[in-house]
């Protein structure tokens, strides 16, 4: 895919960056979910009228005025997500207000767009996408250069989510919701964070974006301290290859063997700031290194500020130094590969290095799971977007918009409050409830069983996502497996006690069933007979505590008890049985 001009003659930067990187696309198609508009071979339909109207109920939720005439733009895009090189989508309504606690953050606008590609996998230089999700509509919600705080741009994309759940149309799970974080401070640059999926670590990548650009302020301000003159970054690259004619070190070592170079570039004053961190794990070399690896598709770069080090000995630093005629205070880049790579990549490194002089750099960044983020490309500009002219403008009429309001959805504090009257929840679990992915499983699990609304409540949100911070995968787990599991618990198969152990299998065996997670765990109920016998031991074989605590024995032994049968008796069971049985056993003296 290449990139193309506006009708100004502008050429998109982020469109020739992808065009630079020079990648094969490779589209998977299946009958069965993809058809000729989504492989490019047929002119697009109309707009889909289903997602119009929920776009539109989603915008008078948030007071958002419609459009009268809804017209169809062409975003370039060129890496492949999609197979016309650009992405289709469409203002709906324009202003608005998001009520976040004693807030109200404006809204800019709400436009639909289709949903790319999905990419499969890479090898080298080709990339696969298949092409079953593309043209899914989404929902864009654009909110106004208000936020103060990482906490609150948490707090707005929860209120946000608790609006579109209301309506009850999308689409739940990890991966359907993304956020892109616009984040800017005095000083600094506005950087673009692309597609951050989990809510509860958006003040995180907030907080560690704040650090960041503070940290490249204060690298700017050392760099300047130090005299440098951006006429002082020079792209003069020096083959050293002869310097690591008998290196351990086996990146150079395998490049030279296969007909690499080894290339260097001095950056003068640079000495010590390469090392400098500007998030947990993410230096100042670092982001030269993803620069270079995008530019010149290298694997890296070894600089003097970490060396030496990844085979690299001391005597080796000190000759390339003196090869290249390094100062005290000047770092050394080396990058080891074929030769137009490597200067293509220390060329990167070069401008990364002038951008370091200025301060920030404006980009598009992207989320790494810890919420610390990495380069992606340049951002994009206003040469990106232009007309459609294969799809036909779509008017919004007044008696649409009166269908629309008059079906919409209770609002989100409606629907906390009907929670917590319907099934007597507190507010807590009810909020919590409408901040999951998880409130129609909750719905339809109280529909076919008996169990208390507070315990399934609880495990959908506080026990799932108590798995999830200790590692386990809880997006393998089904919803369908979640229900199974209930259902297990309302027959009497399994204790409440033993789902969170039940859940954790599951999520290491997705293709198993819940009663084959029973029988590995081995946490089929005890019968009654087997529970009555086990209580009858522990009495008896802790008679004399019995005999000198009588009923203070209760709270100990009921301990040891459910520490034996966790996850395979009723804790209320347990306790009425022991209750029982110390009764019998005090009555003996």
């Amino acid at each position: 895919m290449r990139p193309t001009q506006s009708e100004l003659g502008q050429v998109d930067p982020a469109a020739m960056f992808e065009f630079q990187k020079g990648r094969a696309i490779v589209y998977e198609t299946d009958a069965e979910t993809s058809c000729l508009v989504e492989m490019d071979e047929e002119p697009p339909h109309d707009l889909n009228s289903e997602a119009v109207d929920v776009g539109l109920a989603i915008s008078m939720m948030l007071d958002s005025k419609p459009v009268d005439e809804i017209h169809v733009m062409r975003k370039i895009v060129i890496d492949g997500s999609n197979t016309t090189g650009f992405q289709r989508t469409c203002v709906v309504a324009l202003g608005g207000l998001l009520k976040v606690e004693d807030r109200e953050i404006p809204i800019q606008h709400v436009s639909l767009e289709e949903d790319a590609a999905r990419k499969t996998g890479e090898s080298g230089m080709t990339v696969n996408y298949r092409i079953d999700r593309l043209g899914i509509p989404l929902v864009e919600i654009a909110t106004a250069p208000v936020i103060r705080s990482p906490s609150e741009t948490e707090k707005v994309a929860y209120a946000i989510g608790r609006i579109l759940k209301a309506t009850k149309k999308v689409k739940r799970g990890l991966g359907t919701i993304r956020q892109d974080l616009n984040i800017s401070m005095e000083r600094g640059a506005l950087i673009e964070i692309k597609g951050v999926q989990k809510l509860d670590i958006l003040a995180r990548v907030v907080e560690y974006e704040i650090s960041r650009q503070l940290t490249l302020l204060k690298i700017r301000d050392e760099l300047r301290s130090r005299g440098l003159h951006e006429n002082e970054l020079k792209e003069e690259f020096l083959d050293v290859s002869n310097v690591f004619q008998e290196t351990s070190c086996e990146v150079i070592k395998g490049s030279l063997s296969k007909g690499g170079t080894a290339l260097a570039a001095v950056l003068p004053r640079f000495r010590g700031l390469l090392a400098t961190e500007l998030e947990p794990n993410l230096r100042l070399g670092t982001e030269m290194a993803h620069r270079a690896m995008f530019w010149g598709r290298v694997g890296g770069i070894f600089h003097t500020d970490e060396l030496p080090s990844y085979g690299i000995t001391l005597t080796e630093v000190e000759a390339l130094l003196h090869t290249l005629g390094a100062k005290d205070e000047d770092a050394v880049v080396l990058v080891a590969d074929y030769p137009a790579n490597a200067e293509d990549a220390l060329k990167a490194v070069v401008e990364r290095a002038r951008e370091a002089l200025k301060g920030v750099p404006e980009e598009t960044r992207g989320p790494n799971p810890d919420g610390t983020t990495r380069y992606m490309r340049p951002r994009p500009g206003a040469a990106r977007m232009y007309p459609e002219t294969d799809v036909p403008p779509v008017p919004i009429s007044q008696e649409r918009i009166t269908r629309i309001k008059a079906g919409l959805p209770p609002m989100p504090d409606v629907l906390v409050k009907e929670l917590m009257n319907s099934y007597n929840l507190n507010r807590k679990l009810a909020e919590q409830l409408m901040d999951s992915d998880y409130l129609p499983l909750f719905e339809t699990i109280l529909s076919k069983t008996k169990i208390p609304a507070s315990f399934v409540a609880t495990t959908l949100t506080e026990v799932i996502k108590s798995l999830g911070r200790q590692g386990i995968i809880v997006e393998a787990i089904s919803e369908s497996q979640i229900e199974e599991a209930f259902l297990a618990i309302d027959s009497g198969m399994i204790a409440k006690e033993a789902i969170a152990d039940i859940l954790t299998w599951i999520s290491k065996n997705q293709q198993a069933s819940i009663s084959q997670a029973i029988e590995k765990l081995g946490l089929k109920m005890l019968s009654s007979e087997e529970l009555t016998s086990l209580v009858e031991r522990y009495v008896r074989e802790q008679i004399s505590l019995v005999k000198q605590q009588r009923h203070m024995a209760f709270g100990k032994l009921m301990n040891m008890i459910m520490g034996e049968v966790r996850g395979r008796a009723d804790a209320k069971l347990v306790g009425e049985l022991l209750k029982s049985k110390l009764e019998e056993a005090m009555a003996k003296e």
